[in-house]
């Protein structure tokens, strides 16, 4: 790998934890300074999509809205992930030239040498994680533009893990792909791993010095502009995040599970959260018509069964086991 080659790094801490502000601040760094920087910041609970992502694939947008979970796209690429206030983000700005390439290591390794001062044997591992015996505590992401590369990453120190399960529409081949059975199985927090009684400030205050010292890192205050403003209220908006034309709207999912009273697999087209379409078939019991249900979903979002007797068409299903079925919960 490249040796590392900060030179008169800029160190800004950001206070604010408005996931749209935050977000419009790095870009704006990433788009308009020359200086290489360092930056830490937390985000209010928010489910963080990446740059190529459906987010009604990717999000439960029902929980999200009930338990007051923001959503936010990001300009690099990667998976969604999860942020809440026991959650760390990072991020390094820098030269192409200096960095050489997209290269995950090079960036990931100033966190896990600070890490290893905490005593936490960490590794990069696949394509962009860090974990420690398996167990990913972070994820990041790049992205290159004239001349410049912006990387990212998540430390979860004590993130409320029940909350990225339920918010998240983690894809079941990638948990497959990693030997796990779910979602929650796979993360592990840092306060967990660490475990010397060190709260989140005191992490926070580890990493800060450790960078300050380590990249003669000079405390810098964050930048303001009305780009600022303009490309926080962009990423606030409903068409970046949702409905810009980048990013279809439209797609089919499938859904199968095994009941005691038989298999219901559910193959649904969707328009944002909306169903479009769905054919429910399997090995079940029919009441009614499975037509005539199919018909009384057909324009509803995603989960709402309100008003409709599930038991009626599919012998021994409760509405509430046809409503996670259809959120993949």
């Amino acid at each position: 790998m490249p040796e590392i080659c900060y030179k008169d790094m800029k160190y800004i801490r950001l206070k604010t934890t408005d996931p749209y502000l935050n977000l419009a601040v790095e870009e704006y760094l990433f788009r308009h300074s020359e200086d290489d920087i360092f930056m830490l910041w937390q985000n209010s609970p928010t489910v963080v999509v990446g740059k190529n992502q459906n987010a009604y694939a990717e999000v439960n947008t029902e929980y999200a809205s009930g338990h007051g979970i923001n959503i936010v796209r990001r300009i690099t690429g990667g998976g969604a992930v999860y942020h809440d206030l026991g959650n760390l983000n990072y991020t390094f700005i820098t030269s192409v030239e200096k960095a050489k390439a997209l290269d995950y290591e090079y960036f990931t390794r100033p966190i896990i040498d600070a890490l290893a001062t905490l005593g936490v044997v960490a590794t990069l591992s696949g394509r962009n994680d860090i974990e420690v015996d398996g167990k990913k505590f972070s994820g990041n992401a790049q992205f290159c533009a004239d001349g410049r590369i912006l990387h990212h990453g998540t430390l979860l120190f004590n993130t409320d893990v029940n909350e990225m399960s339920a918010v998240l529409r983690v894809d079941k081949e990638k948990l497959e792909y990693k030997a796990v059975k779910s979602h929650k199985s796979r993360v592990a927090n840092l306060c967990d791993i660490i475990g010397k009684g060190i709260d989140l400030d005191g992490f926070v205050a580890i990493i800060e010095n450790f960078v300050i010292k380590s990249m003669n890192a000079e405390p810098t205050s964050p930048p303001l502009s009305d780009e600022i403003k303009a490309l926080t209220e962009r990423n606030r908006s409903r068409e970046w995040i949702f409905s810009d034309k980048r990013y279809l709207t439209s797609y089919t999912v499938t859904r199968r599970k095994k009941y005691p009273f038989g298999i219901v697999n559910l193959e649904m087209k969707l328009d944002g959260d909306i169903i479009e379409d769905i054919i429910i078939s399997g090995d079940f019991f029919e009441g009614e018509s499975i037509d005539g249900l199919e018909s009384l979903i057909r324009g509803r979002r995603v989960g709402d069964l309100n008003g409709i007797d599930i038991p009626l068409y599919i012998n021994k299903m409760t509405t509430e086991d046809l409503s996670k079925l259809m959120s993949n919960e």
